[in-house]
């Protein structure tokens, strides 16, 4: 692959349910975009899925990773025919970890007919008892599995990736090193995103460890700030949480996601290139933004870094690597 082809495969741009899918496809085919994800709330079924599934599909020639947030309750964006209305986490834990595991293998197949290959679910962040609602990311739509328990969240995460590998969709394990304890979302502030608690070794990782050896090939990094791993940078800028953390002290060698850096208030004050550099060398790979529109700057930024430092250029193929042989995985592409 050229530079540009790699570059390509490390973005991953949002198909809003109002936007024009001839137009995404035609980006996708000129710039090499390597993944999509539906965004916006669809609400016409999965035979309307798969028609623009088919569509991108086809201008990237068949090798496109295609996302959806599917976690159930107040989050899930495929609505309509042929896609299961699923209640919240915090309801799925009330059934057995092996009824969650066949609920979700059965909601995956919904996904992969419709052409959909990765989930960006299930959450593996821990809210504290006394703070509940108060964490507006997760806590206030109970997207956590069981308040105050990483052990039952660890429980029911692996329950979750289990079961979505079991239909051939690729799980995502969010949000690395957890958003429980922050009281802000960092969708729509940049204020109250500091967790002055989490740091490594913490019992709150355990759900994240539990999804990893379960098999999850993704894993969604956090724009929130953990000063006690890293008191300079946001972890989705982050070696420290990244490299060190993650695929150093957890050993993930899969895929690192951001969450949006597109339109999320918490990056704003960052460079849309900037945000896709300085994730790349913290040790990331796809870099998921809502609006299509910023992917020109964030691929002519990687181009520019590349040719000015080797070791960029190192960490460029390594991430590419990383995600073909995700794609590999899923029968995507071959060796």
């Amino acid at each position: 692959m050229t530079p540009a082809q790699r570059a390509g495969q490390l973005l991953m741009v949002g198909m809003q349910s109002s936007g024009s899918s001839r137009a995404l496809a035609a980006q996708v085919k000129k710039q090499g975009l390597g993944s999509v994800i539906f965004l916006g709330g669809w609400n016409d079924g999965s035979a309307s899925v798969a028609t623009v599934s088919k569509r991108l599909q086809a201008a990237a020639g068949g090798d496109l990773l295609i996302a959806a947030d599917q976690e159930g309750g107040q989050v899930q964006q495929l609505r309509g025919a042929g896609f299961t209305r699923f209640a919240s986490a915090r309801t799925q834990a009330q059934s057995s970890p092996g009824a969650e595991e066949r609920n979700v293998t059965a909601w995956s197949r919904e996904l992969r007919k419709a052409g959909i290959n990765v989930n960006l679910a299930p959450v593996a962040d821990t809210v504290p008892t006394a703070l509940g609602a108060g964490n507006a990311p997760i806590g206030r739509f109970r997207r956590d599995f069981a308040p105050g328990s990483p052990r039952t969240n660890a429980t029911y995460a692996a329950a979750f990736v289990r079961g979505s590998l079991a239909a051939d969709v690729a799980p995502t394990v969010k949000h690395f090193p957890g958003l429980g304890r922050v009281t802000g979302n960092t969708d729509v502030t940049a204020s109250g995103i500091t967790d002055s608690t989490t740091a490594a070794g913490d019992p709150y990782l355990a759900p994240f460890e539990a999804g990893i050896r379960a098999g999850a090939p993704l894993v969604m990094i956090s724009s929130a700030r953990y000063p006690r791993i890293d008191p300079d940078n946001q972890a989705v800028f982050s070696k420290a949480v990244i490299t060190d953390l993650l695929r150093g002290d957890l050993g993930f060698d899969g895929v690192v996601i951001t969450d949006d850096v597109g339109a999320a208030k918490a990056v704003a004050a960052v460079s849309p290139g900037a945000r896709a550099t300085r994730f790349i060398a913290a040790g990331g790979d796809i870099v998921l933004i809502a609006q299509p529109g910023l992917a020109a700057p964030m691929l002519s930024a990687i181009a520019q870094k590349r040719v000015s430092s080797k070791a960029f250029a190192a960490q460029v193929d390594a991430a590419a690597a990383r995600v073909l042989d995700l794609k590999v995985d899923l029968g995507l592409v071959r060796c």
